[in-house]
């Protein structure tokens, strides 16, 4: 199996932009060896072309800054205007591939690979586009290529400092997107998001970075917005303003007036609050936001739109020329579908488990969470989610006893050992109770061990992964595979992939008919070739396979053996946009509804995708 199969090259974490390093300093303009105005800035780059609305956090991070800054550039998307993410975190890793979920949140894969933050989820959810690693960059990576260039000679015998090379690297990255962040034209907006909060040491290099673009873009150019956090102790029983204030002019005092501010709050923000920050930030109240808790992230962009936030950025951006109006009729018009069935009466109730290793931390399936969502507005069902560890579930008894409780369950991905045997009993335990299953990733890889050790009766059968000796591997690595040798992470399958899909299967209805899909990978550990005649004939049908080589990628049993048992080893969560369900996803939870309501499958919904035995093609195995 070639491991370079694919957009992107999934053995390199991290691919900086090329540097031919002769001439680096003259090559961006800086060719004044003496000078100390080191801003280097790509070819053909216009100051003004593209505009930039940079979101730094205060007081406390984790307060939704990606929801803030994505629900905003939907905004100026749905005018007309061509916009393009970046998160910038202060982390010295070079990506987010080896972070512990417990302490960042799910790893989200973009579609050239690159393994990012759950924020990088948010954007491509909320904007519906797909991003890669130009919208994602680590201190890690910035230091790596200065350091790198250094050492071939790219600084001409300077000496490398913060102020101005790190500063210089960054305003680089921001201006190289600007200009291919339009599908590789320039774009109208970069909105740029920091990690962390002002004051942070890790951040500050790229708080002065801005601070120094929007010196050098010029007046009209940039924006900057400050997310700030309002208290408001129980004890006390009114909200507090003086945190955010403090925070405020912690980001004031780096240089930085923010031109907008949002609140994020429990209650939504009183106007004596407003007026007490205005009075502290030169911020006009207008140009104020309550970001208070919501029903549903997909309701902000509304709520923006009503408080008069786009336009406030047109015009200081002087935007107002660039606006298509028929464009953002009709994109409101599909938006508002949606966020009218987010809050209409749902018709049907059903139970969905999630068997996983994370499970006291939602955010480690935070893509998961917003496909089940999607699905849940999309067919009109109220779906009550339930997080189960599996690590202590040791009989197959305990299994069903968990099993039973859910009309669907999803047992998704993860690495390491712990949980994995309680995954392989749930997985027994939903295929024996023809409960509606998802496997993803190593839930796919444990439906093939399961069906292995107790349809094959191969008690010992595992992934070489978790036991080297098995007699039965058949879960390995490829030969390819093992004669790579590296950094952690070197023999991964990171980012899209094409699936071929088997005609007259079950993947094949939930994809509309198609003969292949895209979707997202992110694993080391492949079904072994030499094991699945064995397992084909013992009734798996391996419905997704890949293109060129023997390996599976969906799996599947009739249905006649199940209602709906099915398992992916990509990722179809990181995919599944808000208009556009997930069909693996609309599936599962279209076949948990007929399972409590058998007349389900009769309507115009379950027709579509409740796959009944009478209704399917003939698989053989």
């Amino acid at each position: 199996m070639p491991l370079t199969d694919g957009p992107g090259h999934p053995n390199q974490q991290f691919e900086p932009a090329p540097d031919p390093t002769a001439g680096f300093l003259a090559q961006f303009g800086a060719s004044d060896e003496s000078s100390e105005a080191f801003s280097p800035t790509p070819r053909g780059y216009q100051p003004g072309r593209t505009k930039y609305v940079v979101v730094i956090g205060t007081v406390m991070s984790g307060l939704g800054k990606g929801i803030f800054s994505s629900s905003l550039a939907k905004l100026l998307k749905d005018k007309g205007l061509s916009v393009a993410p970046i998160k910038m975190e202060g982390y010295l890793n070079i990506d987010s591939g080896t972070l512990n979920p417990y302490r960042h949140g799910e790893v989200f894969v973009l579609e050239d690979g690159l393994e990012t933050d759950m924020d990088l989820g948010t954007y491509e959810r909320v904007l519906n586009q797909d991003l890669g690693r130009r919208n994602f960059v680590t201190a890690g990576q910035i230091y790596t290529e200065i350091l790198e260039r250094e050492r071939r000679g790219g600084y001409l015998g300077r000496d490398v400092q913060m102020i101005p090379h790190v500063t210089g690297a960054v305003k680089m990255r921001l201006r190289e997107l600007a200009m291919t962040g339009n599908a590789g034209k320039p774009c109208d907006v970069v909105f740029v998001e920091v990690g962390g909060t002002a004051g942070d040491y890790e951040n500050g290099f790229y708080i002065e970075a801005l601070r120094e673009l929007a010196f050098e873009e010029g007046p009209e150019n940039c924006c900057f917005v400050a997310l700030t956090y309002i208290l408001e102790p129980s004890i006390l029983g009114e909200q507090k303003s003086k945190a955010a204030q403090l925070g405020i002019k912690r980001l004031m005092e780096a240089g930085v007036q923010p031109h907008l501010i949002a609140c994020r709050a429990k209650n939504p923000v009183t106007e004596k609050v407003m007026q007490k920050i205005s009075m502290f930030s030169n911020v006009p109240v207008k140009r104020m936001f309550s970001m208070h808790d919501r029903a549903s992230i997909y309701t902000i962009p509304d709520a923006m739109r009503d408080a008069g936030l786009d336009r406030e950025i047109l015009s200081m951006l002087n935007l107002h020329p660039r606006v298509n109006a028929v464009q953002e009729d009709r994109e409101r018009a599909k938006w508002n579908a949606f966020t009218s069935q987010l809050a209409a009466a749902r018709t049907h109730k059903v139970k969905i488990g999630v068997l996983g290793k994370y499970a006291s931390l939602r955010d480690a399936y935070a893509s998961i969470d917003k496909a089940i969502e999607h699905c849940a507005v999309a067919l009109g069902a109220e779906i009550e989610v339930e997080w189960l560890d599996t690590s202590d579930v040791e009989t197959l008894a305990r299994a069903k006893e968990l099993v039973t409780r859910f009309d669907g369950v999803i047992v998704p991905g993860g690495f390491g050992m712990r949980g994995v045997e309680g995954k392989i009993r749930c997985v027994q335990a939903a295929r024996l109770e023809r409960i509606p299953f998802l496997g993803i990733c190593l839930g796919f890889q444990v439906a093939v061990i399961e069906f292995a050790r107790n349809v094959l009766g191969w008690a010992d059968a595992h992934s070489t992964e978790f036991d080297p000796a098995t007699k039965h591997p058949v879960i390995s690595e490829l030969p390819d595979q093992k004669k790579i040798e590296g950094i952690m992470g070197g023999t991964m399958r990171l980012g899209g992939q094409d699936v071929v899909i088997e005609k007259g299967t079950l993947a094949q209805s939930l994809f509309g008919g198609a003969d292949h899909v895209r979707e997202r990978f992110r694993h080391r550990y492949e079904v072994d070739p030499a094991q699945i005649p064995a397992l084909v004939a013992g009734g798996l049908v391996f419905s997704g396979r890949h293109p060129k080589h023997p390996i599976m990628q969906v799996l599947e049993l009739p249905v006649q053996a199940h209602p709906y048992f099915i398992g992916a080893q990509f990722h179809p969560e990181l995919t599944s946009r808000p208009l556009t369900p997930q069909p693996m996803f609309m599936g599962l939870v279209a076949a948990a509804i007929a399972r409590r309501e058998p007349g389900f499958a009769q309507t115009e919904l379950g027709r579509r995708w409740v796959r009944s035995a009478n209704s399917a093609a003939t698989v053989t195995a």
